[in-house]
C-alpha cells in the first residue's frame, strides 16, 4: 500500500483526504514514477469542488517530476531509475504515479526535483504563448498580467531574453518586488491599468497582452491594444469573460483574439520535447530562475488549496510526498 490524495466527493479543501491506496500498475506504455515532488495548478480547484465534473473517488494532479519505478509493456525510451517529469499525467497528488510514456519529460542532471516539478505546466504555457499565440520578437511591448505568478515569473524573464519591453500588473507590493526581480521594465497595480499602458507607450498600447485573469481584466485589456494587436486569453482566475460582439475587435483596431489551452500545442512528441528541452536547458544553464513559492507536505494538500485560493502565495506550489 501507498497514499494518496483522494476526495469522495465535490466540496472544499477539506474533503482532500489523506488516504492509504494501493501502488498503481503500469500498462501498456505507461511509467510509475515514485513522485518526487507534484504541482499544485488551480485547475485542480475547480476539479475539487465541482466546477469542472469529475469522477469520484477522485484523486487531482497532472505535474510531476520522478524517478520512473516500472515500465509497461512497449515502453523502450525510458527505463528504471530514469528522471522524468510530466504536465500530463493523471492522479499524481501522491506517493506513486502512472504517466504515459508518450507524455514523460526527460529531466536534465542540472535540475533538481523541485525545479523538475515546478517546470512542466507553466514553463511549456509559457513558451507556447511567447512562441506560438502570438510570436513575440525583440523589440515588440508586451502587457503580462499576474506578472508574480507562476506563469508570469517564467514568462517575463523569456520575454526580456528574447529583447521584448514587459509591463506587468500585481495586486501588492511584495508581487511588484518579484515582478521587477524577473525583469519587468514596469509594474503597474490592476486599477487603471489601460490608461497608465498608454501613457507608457506614447499612446501606442501594446503589441500583445497576456490574460490569465479573465473577466475583471478583459475589456482593459482590449483598450491597451495598440491597432492590429493581439489579446491572448490564457486563463480565467477572476472567472469567465461573459459574451461579446466581434465587432469589438474591427472597431478597437482590427485587434487579434485567441483562447489558446496547453493540450494544443503539444500535439505530438517532437512539439513536446521541442518546448520542454529548451525550458528545461533554460533552466539547468542558469538563464531561467524557477521560483518555488510554496512547499507543502503531500498530507497538507488542503492548506496548499486554501493557500492558493486565497492568493496567498507567488510562483510555483508544489506537495512533497
Amino acid at each position: 500500500m501507498t497514499h494518496a490524495i483522494v476526495a469522495q466527493q465535490p466540496g472544499g479543501p477539506e474533503v482532500l483526504e489523506f488516504a492509504s491506496v494501493e501502488v498503481p500498475a503500469p500498462g501498456p506504455g505507461q511509467l510509475l514514477i515514485k513522485v518526487a515532488a507534484a504541482g499544485v495548478n488551480f485547475i485542480e480547484t475547480y476539479q475539487r469542488n465541482g466546477t469542472y465534473k469529475v469522477d469520484y473517488p477522485f484523486t487531482p494532479g497532472a505535474e510531476a517530476a520522478g524517478v520512473v519505478e516500472a515500465v509497461g509493456e512497449g515502453v523502450e525510451e525510458f527505463a528504471i531509475g530514469d528522471r522524468i517529469a510530466t504536465a500530463e499525467g493523471t492522479r499524481t497528488y501522491a506517493e506513486y504515479a502512472l504517466v504515459d510514456a508518450a507524455r514523460a519529460l526527460p529531466v536534465p542532471a542540472g535540475v533538481d526535483d523541485h525545479t523538475a516539478a515546478a517546470l512542466p505546466l507553466q514553463g511549456i504555457t509559457a513558451h507556447y504563448l511567447m512562441n506560438s499565440s502570438f510570436r513575440v520578437e525583440p523589440g515588440h511591448t508586451v502587457l503580462l498580467h499576474a506578472g508574480a505568478g507562476g506563469v508570469g515569473l517564467l514568462l517575463t524573464q523569456l520575454l526580456k531574453a528574447r529583447g521584448a519591453r514587459v509591463i506587468t500588473t500585481v495586486s501588492s507590493d511584495e508581487k511588484a518586488h518579484l515582478s521587477t526581480l524577473a525583469g519587468a521594465d514596469d509594474v503597474l497595480r490592476y486599477e487603471g491599468f489601460a490608461d497608465k499602458v498608454r501613457e507608457l507607450t506614447d499612446g501606442e498600447g501594446v503589441n500583445v497582452v497576456y490574460d490569465g485573469v479573465g473577466k475583471d481584466t478583459f475589456d482593459d485589456s482590449l483598450r491597451s491594444l495598440r491597432i492590429r494587436g493581439a489579446m491572448v486569453l490564457f486563463g480565467a482566475a477572476s472567472g469567465p469573460v461573459p459574451p461579446f460582439d466581434p465587432q469589438r475587435l474591427n472597431a478597437a483596431g482590427s485587434l487579434t483574439l485567441t483562447r489558446p489551452t496547453m493540450a494544443h500545442f503539444v500535439q505530438n512528441a517532437q512539439e513536446r520535447r521541442w518546448r520542454s528541452a529548451e525550458i528545461f536547458d533554460a533552466a539547468a544553464n542558469g538563464t531561467l530562475a524557477v521560483r518555488v513559492g510554496a512547499t507543502y507536505p503531500l498530507a497538507e494538500a488542503a492548506q496548499a488549496h486554501r493557500d492558493l485560493e486565497g492568493r496567498r502565495t507567488t510562483g510555483k506550489v508544489l506537495l512533497v510526498p
